[in-house]
């Protein structure tokens, strides 16, 4: 009888996350059977879903309080598919605030969980640790410095290192990745990256293309590219583009067809050349095209920050929440700002600020424009970047589907 999974995964990243698992859970058993939430990548890995991960894509309280009928359909349809099943193990690809509710009741009823992303109890809401006791069997972590966190506190850990560590090039490609997107070769690239949830586009999209107004004055070649998740993101951003418009500003999207992959090369620009390293990028997520091809990235707080770093390129980190989402935190949290000093998570992992992280009213447009010229043109902090992000990809680096399927594997039979 093949190994059986219920997986949830709620957004890109995790999709991406969890494909790996799965495939690393394939290499003990090539008959596994593996359901519920999650994406393209998941579904090219042989995922059956019961719901689209798009179900999930909802950012913090404001908008899970506006989705909360359809949320709690899901969640209750899941539940329900989950404890009729009776899979080997559940295992829920971060979104906690889902995963740790479903996870506590599975385990409750004598299904193994497994946890995959710890949630950042290191900054906000330390007291969810209660929760994950009860909910998760085994937490699976992408940073080192988490798990002394969760082993003492009781909870059974193992650190996986991050899959992206072993998905992007230790040695970013840049000329292959103009050649793909059809951008010149010696202009300056910027990657402007304003978020995949509606909220992240509403606030920061307008100051992010202001700076660029900004810049392109500063250098009428600069070559602006936005990478887009999904038609709905797009024709959102292109909305706030028509009213701050931005010559050449291209955005790139995934391809239909396939869900992932890059708009085809401008006009004359022939078949991109094979790269160096003969890596295949086909099934890359559009941004990681635009992040290679980039001098610099002007990017939202989110795991497109670890991405960035990932690619070794100078980026300048911000987020802006309503007044509204930012009382609702506090209240929710018991804190008025998260244990730590920085969000990004680069300078988390550096405990420093490498890359500057421009906030809530800090992040005007001249100031993103400011911090982001230094990182277009300051040779000596592109090197002192890609020395320092070249030792953190080094450390990231593990065999996470390996290892993230043996603790998996454990953990089913009766780790519980």
């Amino acid at each position: 009888m093949s190994f059986a999974a219920a997986i949830v995964a709620g957004e890109p990243s995790g999709d991406l996350l969890a494909a790996r698992m799965l495939r690393g859970l394939q290499s003990h058993d090539p008959q596994v059977k593996a359901m519920g939430i999650g994406g393209p990548a998941m579904a090219r890995a042989g995922f059956e879903a019961w719901h689209p991960m798009d179900a999930l894509s909802v950012f913090g309280y404001v908008d899970a309080l506006r989705q909360a009928p359809r949320l709690i359909r899901t969640w209750r349809d899941t539940r329900r598919r989950a404890l009729d099943w009776r899979p080997d193990v559940f295992v829920g690809v971060d979104a906690p605030d889902f995963n740790l509710r479903l996870e506590e009741k599975l385990r409750a009823a004598g299904i193994p969980t497994v946890h995959f992303v710890g949630p950042s109890i290191w900054a906000w809401r330390f007291e969810r640790i209660h929760q994950i006791r009860r909910a998760v069997s085994h937490m699976l972590v992408l940073f080192p410095f988490e798990v002394d966190l969760y082993r003492e506190q009781g909870v059974p850990v193992t650190y996986v290192g991050h899959p992206l560590a072993e998905l992007i090039p230790v040695q970013p490609d840049r000329a292959a990745a103009r050649a793909r997107l059809g951008l010149e070769p010696k202009a300056r690239v910027l990657a402007l990256m304003p978020g995949s949830r509606e909220s992240e586009i509403r606030l920061l999209a307008s100051r992010f293309l202001q700076a660029a107004q900004i810049l392109i004055s500063q250098d009428p070649d600069l070559q602006v590219v936005v990478p887009v998740v999904n038609p709905q993101r797009r024709a959102q951003f292109e909305a706030v583009l028509a009213q701050y418009p931005v010559p050449g500003c291209r955005i790139l999207s995934a391809l239909p067809a396939s869900g992932q992959g890059i708009e085809a090369p401008a006009a004359g620009q022939g078949a991109a050349p094979a790269r160096a390293d003969g890596l295949d990028t086909s099934e890359w997520p559009v941004a990681w095209h635009a992040m290679e091809a980039a001098d610099a990235v002007l990017v939202a707080s989110g795991t497109a920050t670890l991405e960035a770093a990932l690619f070794k390129r100078p980026l300048v980190i911000s987020y802006v929440i309503t007044p509204w989402m930012r009382r609702i935190m506090a209240w929710k949290s018991g804190q008025d700002a998260p244990s730590l000093p920085w969000i990004g998570l680069p300078n988390i992992l550096e405990r420093e600020f490498v890359v500057p992280e421009l906030l809530q009213e800090a992040a005007t447009p001249q100031a993103l424009a400011e911090h982001t010229w230094a990182a277009l043109t300051d040779a000596d902090l592109a090197a002192r970047i890609t020395q320092r992000f070249t030792a953190l990809h080094e450390t990231l680096s593990r065999d996470t589907p390996g290892l993230a399927a043996q603790a998996i594997l454990e953990t089913s039979r009766g780790h519980a």
